[in-house]
């Protein structure tokens, strides 16, 4: 800790932050500090795909959070992870490259009232830093950028490619591993009316196919290596704090009236630090919050800044009364129905099923023989291979529900695997329209806040829950899998009523770990919203709030790329003194 002044405090190192602190630290006029409160991302199972089974529920890159317990899910509380390290939940999340549908920027367009966070105009955003496999064309981005942005002179995105180099650190690649058994569920999808897409990522995700994911040559590629090496910590102007915890934001009056964030206190384990967000005696610098959906609201509420009722509550000074801080919680529930499965006539008798492949000492040393010399394997597997994405009835005007197909199958996340070969179809609704909250339990940084995300609280979201089962089913029974004489394990033939499944969604269901929308962004009008189009938090200058709370609604898919994009619109705003 060398200095304690700068022109930028950015609070996490996750998706966001490492993003942020690249493109800010690029100035070398501006000081920025990174501040994260976990441990370096030195951590082997970080990098080795299949290690989130070992960095999830970790307190060495977990936050190790739990839910309340749930009413819709009958009463159970779960696991909710976070990443608490360098790259954040990029670190140990599944490496899935997924942006969501281009209807899903548009209602935030529409929602804020400010036209650039429609597709249009966020697309640029998600290519200015992507590396895709294929290379670059109209929708994706590549090393080398598409020719036709870097050629034309009008395009106001020209200069920051230019001055970059062309970028794109965020790599995208293709799985280095199939499955007869997942090739078969897609065939069977596409036998139910779900067409084959070659690509999730181009406006209109509907179709079924192998996910595309954020490693590199087998290796998991976070934002800690797209964006911190080695531009950042070679960069004089830049300093990283690791193992450091803001405790809270100093908010100061100002003689005009208004209140502004000047800084952020931090805990290091062994003293309280402050760290001043100012340029020089006459310009206040800004500090930048991207501590996820669950850390921000919850560091908001510990600075004065939510539900008056709650600070209060707690015995903590209003600074701005801000309802909607920690309210608006949105997550893709995932349900996990199991099917058993068959060697089909004339199928090698190994490497069915992850279930068996991986059940003996002999079977798991020639998963790490083949990770070892190739890199491919189940070793180099994301949580989920195959993905599809479909409606979950004939009423539903757009994809609604996305499937995430495992070639395995377990009691639970974190549980040893089946002794019986299967295969895992696990179904969300994109769009629930349940809402839930982060709220603060004490005064103290160090509690953990209540969790509630209040799953299947609405008819909707329980009428999707049962319909999108009935369609998993129909996908099983088609010809293409017929071989395989699937049986269902869970959640078992016997239910069949709405209710019946519903109540059985409530009793199988898991978090897919995509928590959004804690830190609203909306306009003047709406009560609810807590930081504008350009991501400033209402009523205190010189802070914003740039992650996945900022999200008026959840994407439709995985959201870690909506938010690296998020953060390269904010990088822009800042930068241009918006």
């Amino acid at each position: 800790m060398s200095e304690h002044s700068f022109d930028y405090i950015i609070i996490g190192a996750g998706t966001a932050g490492c993003l942020l602190a690249n493109r800010l630290s690029a100035d070398a006029s501006k000081r920025v500090l990174l501040i994260e409160a976990g441990r370096k991302d030195d951590y082997h199972w970080v990098h080795i795909p299949v290690g989130y089974l070992y960095c999830i529920g970790n307190p060495r890159t977990d936050w190790l959070f739990t839910t309340e317990p749930d009413a819709g899910l009958n009463g159970r509380s779960l696991r909710y992870p976070r990443g608490k390290t360098l790259g954040g939940c990029s670190s140990i999340n599944g490496m899935i490259y997924m942006r969501g549908q281009a209807r899903d920027y548009d209602q935030w367009a529409r929602l804020t009232g400010d036209s650039a966070w429609t597709w249009d105009n966020a697309l640029p955003h998600f290519k200015l830093h992507e590396d895709h496999y294929k290379g670059a064309d109209a929708l994706h981005g590549a090393r080398g950028v598409a020719p036709e942005l870097m050629q034309d002179k009008t395009n106001p995105y020209q200069k920051i490619l230019r001055h970059r180099n062309a970028g794109g650190e965020w790599r995208v690649e293709k799985q280095r591993l199939r499955w007869d058994i997942l090739d078969a569920f897609a065939e069977a999808a596409q036998q139910a009316g779900i067409p084959q897409t070659p690509d999730f990522n181009r406006g209109n995700n509907e179709g079924v196919g192998y996910f595309e994911v954020n490693q590199k040559n087998g290796w998991r590629w976070n934002t800690a290596k797209a964006f911190l090496r080695p531009t950042c910590l070679g960069r004089p102007n830049f300093e990283l704090w690791t193992n450091a915890q803001v405790s809270r934001l100093v908010i100061q009056p100002q003689p005009d009236g208004s209140q502004r964030c000047t800084g952020v206190e931090v805990w290091t384990g062994q003293e309280r630090v402050t760290a001043l967000a100012t340029r020089d005696s006459e310009h206040m610098g800004e500090v930048l919050l991207c501590a996820g959906s669950i850390g921000s609201p919850h560091l908001l509420q510990l600075s004065g800044i939510g539900p008056a009722g709650l600070l209060r509550q707690h015995g903590i000074a209003v600074v701005q009364d801000l309802p909607g801080v920690g309210a608006n919680l949105q997550d893709h529930l995932q349900i996990r129905s199991v099917y058993k499965i068959q060697h089909a006539p004339g199928q090698k008798r190994w490497g069915l099923s992850l279930n068996t492949m991986a059940d003996s000492l002999w079977g798991k040393a020639r998963i790490g023989l083949e990770y070892a010399l190739r890199r491919t394997g189940p070793m180099s597997m994301a949580p989920s291979q195959l993905g599809a994405f479909t409606r979950s009835s004939p009423d539903q005007p757009y994809p609604n529900i996305e499937y995430h197909v495992q070639p395995l199958s377990l009691d639970a996340f974190g549980e040893p695997l089946h002794r019986f070969n299967a295969f895992t179809a696990s179904v969300c609704n994109l769009n629930p329209t349940s809402r839930g909250s982060v709220r603060l339990k004490t005064g103290r940084f160090e509690d953990a806040p209540a969790i509630a995300p209040n799953y299947l609280s609405t008819p909707e979201d329980r009428q999707v829950a049962a319909d999108s089962l009935r369609i998993t089913r129909k996908i099983v029974s088609q010809g293409a899998l017929a071989k395989y004489q699937p049986e269902e394990f869970k959640p078992g033939v016997q239910f069949q009523t709405d209710e019946d499944l519903a109540r059985l969604a409530g009793d199988i269901a898991t978090t897919i770990f995509h928590p959004v929308g804690t830190t609203k962004m909306g306009r003047a009008d709406d009560p609810m919203a807590v930081v504008d189009s350009h991501l400033r938090v209402r009523g205190v200058r010189g802070l914003r709030v740039v992650d996945a709370g900022v999200m008026p609604l959840i994407t439709s898919g995985n959201t870690n790329s909506p938010t690296l994009m998020i953060a390269e619109k904010a990088a822009q705003w800042i930068r241009d003194g918006i």
